[in-house]
């Protein structure tokens, strides 16, 4: 039991080491998952500004250009108005520059001049909606193109004097998240170095709260596995800095005092029940022999005749007849006796093979055979008490054996097993009946005709003192084998 118990200590303090582990982790993850987030996220509004604050930039150059121009300021005179300038715009901002008409015809581009019968790529009629219908007259849109991504701006070139829209101006801006990439690899690096330092704080810690933890729960499931209800349980004087824990021990020691309250009542209950049964046993014991004792001297009273020449062999026989009964009463009071006094234990040290084989010797009758598989089993117990384990058993052996029973075995054998002195004894007699098995050991139940049946409770009670035991195996017909065990004490 104790090895279970420690097996799902273990278990438990795993898996409390393994959920502390597992919490770092998926806090590391969060924190590593939440920072490229956050990076990716301030790549895309620093781009976002760069491109505002360019796109402001050139529209006001192009509003300069507009203002200084001798063209009149409409869409078909875009061409002539840009022409040399749009280089001169895009060189200065570092970004491409193209002009298109309101309806997506390309006017002028600043990467080379658009030659006469050039087609030339229009915009799509979803982004002019999407620049006519928008509330800040401005579309920005997200390409991807040869592995590079592109912030596109498309918005109104605007009639500076009237406010009218003459053309929709693009200005695709490539992002570069090399600088960010950088940043983010350098911050990945330096978080795992400190993810890994902190990781192994992390074991050790857990290792050791989880210690902590199960510790306070070992002990309670210890005592709990300790916890008998026929021995006095010791209570659990433990102080922990948990509230859960300290109330747990609380409750035990509460549990302890009420078991021991309830046992003693049990005790004292089962003492006078057992007292009262057995008050009831011995008077109905006596009482069997008062009844022919009762008869034999009313049937003398009556028969009585002096002058009777046979009067001194019906003396002699009334006589016999009254002493058998007072024998009978005199064999009641004594197992009773027996019973209900128990002599104290008086340990010796002794060779339990010697002292069996010495008990056997009382005994005349040659179907008794003894045998021993070591010559010596060393160890502390009253010798009074097992002759007494032996001698009842062996009387119980030759009571089973009917006397018309031709042929009579009873053996005793000793053995060692393990730190316990075993004790045999066999017999071919009639057996005991499956239904009688529960019953066998009770104080007051016999199979025998005679006897209050006490002697097999007598041993059971010598036994369970030294925390031995007994058990038999039966069959109807073929005989019955004891075992008795009990622990070897050299202490």
């Amino acid at each position: 039991m104790n090895s279970i118990f420690s097996i799902k200590h273990w278990s438990l303090r795993v898996r409390i080491f393994l959920s502390m582990i597992f919490i770092t982790l998926i806090a590391s993850i969060l924190i590593a998952s939440v920072s490229i987030i956050q990076f990716k996220n301030e790549s895309q509004v620093y781009h976002q500004e760069r491109l505002d604050h360019k796109e402001y930039q050139i529209k006001e150059h192009i509003n300069y250009v507009m203002a200084t121009t001798p063209h009149p300021l409409i869409t078909q005179n875009i061409p002539a108005i840009f022409r040399y300038k749009i280089f001169e715009i895009a060189n200065i901002h570092n970004l491409e520059i193209s002009i298109y008409d309101l309806n997506g015809r390309l006017l002028i581009n600043s990467k080379a001049p658009i030659m006469k019968g050039q087609i030339s790529p229009n915009l799509p009629m979803d982004i002019i909606d999407k620049v006519k219908f928008s509330k800040e007259k401005r579309f920005v849109s997200l390409t991807e193109i040869q592995g590079k991504t592109f912030r596109s701006s498309y918005s109104y070139l605007l009639d500076y004097v009237e406010g009218k829209p003459i053309g929709i101006i693009n200005l695709p801006y490539p992002e570069d998240d090399s600088f960010y990439k950088n940043e983010l690899q350098n911050f990945l690096s330096i978080f795992a170095i400190v993810y890994f330092g902190m990781f192994g704080i992390s074991i050790l810690l857990a290792y050791y709260l989880s210690r902590y933890i199960t510790k306070s729960l070992e002990t309670i499931s210890n005592r709990l596995t300790e916890t008998s209800l026929t021995e006095k349980n010791k209570k659990i004087e433990l102080v922990s800095n948990s509230y859960e824990i300290d109330r747990l021990v609380q409750s035990y020691n509460n549990m302890i005092d009420e078991l021991e309250e309830s046992a003693n009542k049990l005790a004292q209950s089962e003492r006078e029940e057992a007292w009262r049964e057995m008050a009831k046993q011995v008077a109905h014991e006596i009482k069997n022999p008062l009844t022919p004792m009762r008869l034999t001297v009313q049937s003398f009273q009556r028969k009585f005749d002096p002058n009777d020449p046979g009067v001194n062999q019906k003396l002699n026989d009334y006589s016999k007849t009254l002493i058998q009964q007072i024998d009978t009463m005199s064999a009641v009071a004594s197992a009773f006796s027996n019973f209900a006094s128990m002599p104290a234990q008086q340990n010796e040290t002794l060779n339990v093979v010697d002292v069996v084989q010495l008990a056997l010797d009382i005994f005349n009758e040659e179907c008794i055979h003894f045998s021993s598989e070591t010559n010596e089993i060393i160890t502390k117990i009253d010798r009074t008490q097992l002759i007494r384990i032996i001698t009842n058993l062996v009387k119980n052996a030759i009571q089973a054996i009917p006397e018309e029973q031709l042929e009579k075995n009873i053996k005793v054998i000793v053995k060692k097993e393990a730190n316990n002195a075993i004790i045999l004894v066999k017999d071919n007699g009639k057996g005991i009946a499956k239904e009688d098995f529960d019953r066998i050991f009770e104080p007051k139940f016999t199979t025998k005709s005679s006897g209050m049946g006490l002697g097999l409770a007598i041993i059971k009670n010598i036994i369970e003192n030294y925390n031995g035991t007994i058990t038999f195996e039966s069959k109807i017909k073929k005989g019955t084998i004891f075992k008795v065990s009990l622990p070897i004490i050299n202490k």
